[in-house]
Order: C-alpha cells, then structure tokens, then sequence
C-alpha cells in the first residue's frame, strides 16, 4: 500500500512496484492510509512522513495496533537524521530517500520483507554534525520548522497542524533556542541546510 498527497508522485511509484509486487491500493492522506491499511491489511505500507490529517509517522504508529503485520517504509523528501530516528523510533523498518527512489525502493521492500532493515545511502553518508542540531528538536518541532521555512504564518500552522497559536509559538520559541536562530530568515536557510525543507 502506498500513501502520498502527490498524485502523480504517487502514481509513478505505483507503476513501478507494480512490476514486482501487488499494490493493494493508493491514498492521500494519513485518516485515509488507517482506514485502508485495516480494510486491506497490506505486507508493506510504503508512506510519506508529510501528508494532511495525519501525517505518515503518527498514522504509522496508530496502524501498527491493529496491524501489527504490516511493515513500513518512509519515503521521504526529509533527508535529516532527526526524521530518520524518530521514523525507526515508532516501528518504521526502512527509509528511503525521494532523490534516489527508482534505485533503491525495489531493495528496501525486498529486504524489510525479509525482516531486515534500509536505510538509503543518501542519509546514511551524512555527517554526524548534520543531524546533532537537528536531533534535539521534536517530531512535532520539526514539523513547525518545516512549515515556517515554506512561508507559513503561525495562525496558518495552527490551522494545518490543528493546534493553538499558542502552542506554535511556544514550539518556535523552543526551536529558536534549541538551534540558537532567532529569526525566520534564519530558521528557514536552516531548514534547507538541513533536508526538512525544500529549497
């Protein structure tokens, strides 16, 4: 199963696993891949980490309870190691990087299936001082990064993430510490360095 908020993104990928394994089906957004993920009960969810509703990570964590057989894979525009981490941390066994997913996505689902874990080399030659800043920050921090640096407002977050004003101020505010950036500028050319936002 395949869940991505590009559509032809996600179409492409699904003609290309097609030509080895039985894709089950295609959704958009995480609320979709929990519903689909119980009715079809897939061997592999191959997901992105941002979609709306949910995203891929807290979907993830919510299908592993009633699906505990179904294996995921992160593919993922994201290349920082914080992603990376919290991605295995709530049970994901493989990611794989956008740039490289014709070359490798074929590999990590036969090895996830066979009980292994991928990581793509993409992330895995990264420096360890790319992801020490990056780590310290929260899944929920990195999300509000990710959104300041594509140009959103704090209301226009709280909107997207479904959570207060204040709650996005208190996690800039955190995030300006944490990486010791005070402006959006800032916070948005470090985004970039880093894989949380495209440039």
């Amino acid at each position: 199963m395949l869940a991505d908020d590009h559509p032809l993104f996600l179409e492409g990928v699904r003609r290309y696993l097609e030509t080895k394994y039985e894709v089950v089906g295609t959704v958009a957004d995480g609320e979709a891949l929990i519903a689909a993920a119980q009715r079809f009960r897939p061997d592999v969810i191959i997901v992105d980490i941002s979609m709306p509703e949910i995203n891929g990570l807290a979907a993830a964590q919510i299908i592993r309870k009633t699906v505990p057989s179904a294996k995921f894979i992160v593919l993922s525009v994201h290349s920082d190691r914080a992603y990376v981490n919290e991605a295995f941390r709530v049970g994901v066994k493989g990611y794989v990087s956008k740039r490289a997913a014709a070359a490798e996505l074929l590999t990590a689902v036969k090895q996830v299936l066979e009980g292994r874990t991928y990581v793509t080399p993409l992330i895995a030659a990264e420096t360890p001082a790319t992801a020490k800043d990056a780590k310290r920050l929260t899944m929920r921090q990195l999300d509000i990064l990710r959104l300041v640096a594509e140009g959103y407002q704090n209301k226009e977050i709280a909107q997207i993430l479904k959570i207060s004003v204040k709650t996005v101020e208190f996690h800039k505010t955190r995030i300006m510490n944490e990486l010791d950036i005070h402006t959006p500028a800032g916070l948005t050319r470090y985004a970039i360095d880093h894989g949380i936002a495209a440039a």
